[in-house]
């Protein structure tokens, strides 16, 4: 079974072309013009072994907002597709990532019911390589919004906005390996109801 798609966005601020592959190895390329969310990008598909490719232009010269979210808004669409029915996938995984002094765990459930939580919300504010540091819980928000999980953050420890984003992106991207893995003793959709759909 292929776990892969592509999904495309076009509006007035943006346009978004991504390609993802859930088996995967970190391949593919990210374009997105805010150098920064490229990196992220880049630690998302090495720490979760996804195989992504993404092509964005927006309105930069009005910030980066639209092109995070929006980026965000198709990765979780992709996501979702990819995903399927959800049959055989262990829906849960969470992880506690440390990047010199700071610290993030992500507790991620593929449910079928979108909800994101950053904690402590708000981060120090100010912008790193283009990206305005209140994008994190954007982009998470999108991804969860359109690829129907749930999502929560804490950051647990940290002084340099730089660490403290990437170490939360490093921890969503290893727990979500561990929730869309295929589980070997799983022979359905791992869900009392029946479905993780909706």
């Amino acid at each position: 079974m292929s776990r892969a798609a592509e999904h495309e966005r076009e509006t007035k601020e943006t346009r978004i072309r991504l390609a993802l592959a859930l088996d995967g190895a970190g391949e593919g390329a990210r374009r997105t013009g805010v150098g920064f969310l490229d990196h992220m990008l880049d630690l998302l598909a090495r720490h979760a072994r996804l195989d992504l490719d993404v092509a964005a232009t927006g309105d930069l010269q009005t910030g980066a907002h639209h092109t995070v979210e929006d980026v965000g808004i198709v990765f979780g669409q992709a996501l979702d597709t990819a995903l399927g029915d959800r049959a055989g996938i262990y829906r849960y995984g969470h992880a506690v990532v440390p990047m010199d002094e700071a610290r993030a765990m992500c507790a991620i459930d593929i449910s079928g019911r979108p909800l994101c939580s950053l904690e402590p919300g708000g981060l120090v504010p100010g912008e790193t390589g283009g990206f305005e540091h209140e994008l994190l819980e954007e982009f998470l928000r999108a991804v969860a919004n359109n690829a129907r999980m749930t999502i929560h953050v804490e950051v647990q420890a940290g002084t340099n906005a730089h660490h403290i984003i990437e170490v939360a992106f490093k921890a969503f991207a290893r727990a979500l390996r561990a929730a869309i893995a295929i589980d070997p003793t799983e022979e359905g959709v791992p869900s009392t109801k029946g479905t993780l759909t909706g």
